[in-house]
């Protein structure tokens, strides 16, 4: 595998398909404009499946899990045990994903790639032991090359078996205590902007601990600015196995032709890096929704991204995309069942 492959050549949305289902939508019996954001959600998907009618039945959502040696500087409520244990919650069906993914008929892929504690070996966890977490990027690098590079590999493995398997949608989901130091610092640094304004309260600090937050993240970005040349440096000095794994999955998405359902603020994080990385990865990401964290409008405006909904979640693991996906999967039923004005014997608009 060459080193650098998510610099290879990503797929072209099909624009013969694309045309066909806009034409499709013009014939449909309502006024033209009428469904609003939906019309487009299925003209997208259209282009991204190739196909004039398209489907969003077959799902992958895959929950990758890592642990951040920064929490060592307070910035998280929770402790570090808590990502181990979310893994048996994943995999027992007591998260809010499992329920989702169970309630969708979608196939539920759990990825740990290195936590802080002990874990023994789960039935239905992929271990992959990339490390005990990343090092805290407060003193150093989060991860060597060699870490960073596997990392990207199982994002991208992850997306080869959910293609392998004949998915029609892709959603990558994540787990981590302090994943929200992580992205923001990866943001900073990506928009080459102030950390105030897009620090938040992550899994539920207080006001006191936003702010020591966001001197733990100005001091990182501080260290770690001379080193940062280019946007892989970044991901290795400022992210976390499971950002970097997001990351690999969303290039080797548009690079195999799939289409991605992004989900909240680490998701959308880990979305920008990857067009970062590579820029025609963004006809192949759709975006879920508008969290609560104080960075994630900044990021979807920066991706040009319109979110499909605003509900205040903050929780992650994909949970959001997959709330949203019964809007994608109505979408292409009203445009596929629906009737045309020729098939219905209805009056059409006089041009």
């Amino acid at each position: 595998m060459n080193r650098d492959w998510w610099q290879m050549p990503c797929k072209v949305p099909d624009r013969v398909a694309r045309d066909k289902a806009q034409a499709r939508q013009q014939q449909l019996t309502k006024p033209a404009g009428s469904l609003g954001q939906l019309e487009g959600l299925a003209v997208e998907l259209a282009a991204l499946q190739g196909r004039e009618r398209p489907a969003v039945e077959q799902l992958w959502i895959a929950i990758f899990a890592g642990d951040h040696g920064v929490v060592a500087e307070g910035v998280s409520a929770f402790p570090q045990a808590v990502t181990g244990q979310m893994l048996h919650n994943f995999v027992a069906g007591g998260a809010a994903i499992s329920v989702l993914a169970r309630k969708l008929g979608a196939s539920l892929e759990v990825i740990d790639l290195g936590t802080a504690l002990p874990l023994s070996e789960l039935p239905g966890v992929r271990h992959l032991h990339l490390g005990a977490g990343t090092a805290n990027f407060a003193d150093g690098p989060a991860m060597n090359v060699a870490q960073a590079l596997l990392a990207l590999q199982a994002g991208r493995d992850s997306l080869l078996r959910a293609q392998q398997a004949g998915v029609e949608l892709y959603i990558g989901g994540e787990m981590g205590i302090g994943n929200t130091t992580a992205a923001t610092a990866l943001v900073c640094w990506l928009l080459d902007c102030p950390v105030a304004g897009l620090v938040g309260p992550g899994t539920g600090l207080d006001s006191a601990g936003v702010a020591h937050k966001a001197a733990v993240i100005d001091a990182a970005l501080a260290l770690h600015r001379p080193a940062l040349a280019t946007p892989f440096e970044a991901l290795r000095h400022l992210g976390g196995f499971e950002i970097l794994a997001l990351v690999g999955a969303y290039l080797a998405a548009a690079q195999q032709g799939v289409p991605v359902l992004v989900d909240g603020f680490i998701c959308s994080v880990a979305a920008l890096a990857a067009v970062r990385l590579n820029p025609d990865c963004r006809d192949w990401l759709l975006f879920a929704h508008c969290g609560a964290e104080p960075g994630h409008r900044r990021v979807l405006h920066a991706l040009d991204a319109e979110p499909l909904l605003q509900l205040g979640l903050r929780l992650g693991e994909g949970s959001g995309a997959a709330l949203a996906v019964p809007l994608l999967q109505l979408a292409c039923s009203l445009h596929n069942q629906m009737a045309t004005f020729a098939e219905a014997a209805v009056a059409e608009r006089p041009t």
